[in-house]
């Protein structure tokens, strides 16, 4: 019986932290988003830069370089 009193109390415990974490996840999920959406515009004008400067499409486009530049400012507001 104490075992199971010590396994519902584990249980317990670990509860919180688990919600915490999900919160903290839909958090960063959700400033990602909203930095990669207001990144997108400035990707597409210097990606269409430097197409017509370098006459070729081989780049990163658009979507990659907004997602690059979401994936290097999201973490730097949550280690603030």
């Amino acid at each position: 019986m104490s075992d199971m009193t010590s396994d519902m109390l584990e249980a317990t415990a670990d509860a919180p932290r688990e919600a915490r974490r999900k919160t903290e996840k839909t958090e960063f999920m959700v400033y990602f988003a909203i930095i990669f959406v207001a990144t997108l515009p400035l990707a597409t004008l210097t990606w269409a830069l430097s197409a017509i400067r370098s006459r070729s499409f081989t780049e990163k486009g658009p979507m990659a370089r907004a997602w690059s530049q979401a994936r290097i400012i999201t973490p730097m507001i949550f280690s603030a």
